[in-house]
């Protein structure tokens, strides 16, 4: 065995020095989409190998980095290791979905694939992703990119799986969280993952408010972490919370969430009958203070 190459999500950098040691070969991170025909990128191999890149760009493919509006729409191109939005063209990139209302927002100016990641590029052409755009955690106004909470997690010995998303917060907008998998036979608390994290992660805003371990973290069926899941779960937990009092008033309250076209991400609250006007006001009055939508379903 010479290399070995590893792709389809990003890779820790404790499990990639942790291969490279035990079998001998450089593992080699590769980086790309379907939609450019799989991979655009790749770590040189006989160049100089820097872990937590995902290497060069491949021959042919076009990749730069960019700063874009709040519409999605072009500004400029981003400066060397300044993050922004990864774009692609070249012969592997597609023209488009075969379903034209699914191309909105998928290219940029000039033809260029709007990935949806974030990454950066160094002086020498090294592509450094730091997370999905939509992944961004917003506390305050600041952004948090998840990797900064999950790669110091993925150092614990006894963490098999960490991911970071935002919880709805009332004063915040979000506030950062962590799900956590252990490897099977370890053992660790939620307090003892928390301080391990608090040692590490550099950026004050972006320690976890909390850290939940669960037995099986979502995945999608190519194996990648699915985090609407885990936002999804996050968000229900705050509002069950945030409307356990009105148990009484409004008879049994479930929450579902669900995805909707128009308002992404929404709350469904189910009340019995007896929910009178005031307690629906009420409902309104509380969840309306998250930027996560909701709709009130009343049932007898």
């Amino acid at each position: 065995m010479r290399i070995g190459i590893t792709g389809g999500s990003g890779s820790p950098l404790e499990v990639l020095n942790a291969i490279t040691r035990i079998s001998g070969v450089p593992m080699l991170e590769g980086y790309g989409m379907t939609e450019v025909t799989s991979y655009t990128t790749l770590m040189p191999r006989d160049g100089e190998l820097r872990f937590g890149s995902v290497g060069i760009r491949e021959p042919y493919a076009q990749i730069k980095a960019v700063i874009v509006d709040e519409k999605g729409s072009y500004v400029r191109d981003a400066e060397i290791d300044e993050v922004g939005v990864i774009v692609m063209r070249g012969t592997c990139a597609m023209a488009g979905y075969a379903q034209d209302q699914h191309n909105a927002g998928v290219f940029l100016e000039n033809g260029w694939l709007n990935s949806g990641d974030l990454g950066r590029i160094d002086a020498d052409g090294y592509i450094w992703l730091t997370g999905r755009s939509k992944d961004l955690i917003i506390r305050s106004g600041h952004n948090i990119d998840p990797a900064l909470i999950e790669e110091p997690l993925h150092e614990h010995p006894a963490v098999e799986l960490a991911a970071a998303v935002g919880r709805p917060d009332d004063y915040a907008g979000e506030m950062p969280i962590a799900y956590v998998q252990l490897k099977p036979g370890f053992s660790v608390s939620e307090e003892e993952l928390a301080a391990f994290a608090r040692e590490r992660i550099q950026e004050r805003a972006a320690n976890p408010a909390e850290i939940i371990l669960i037995e099986e973290m979502p995945l999608t069926g190519v194996g990648k972490i699915f985090k609407p899941a885990l936002r999804e779960d996050a968000a229900r937990k705050v509002f069950e919370a945030v409307l356990s009092d009105l148990q009484d008033k409004a008879g049994k309250v479930t929450i579902e969430m669900t995805n909707r076209a128009k308002t992404g991400m929404t709350a469904i609250v189910r009340v019995g009958a007896q929910a009178d006007e005031e307690c629906l006001a009420e409902i309104r009055k509380r969840l309306g203070a998250f930027t996560v939508a909701h709709e009130i379903d009343r049932h007898d």
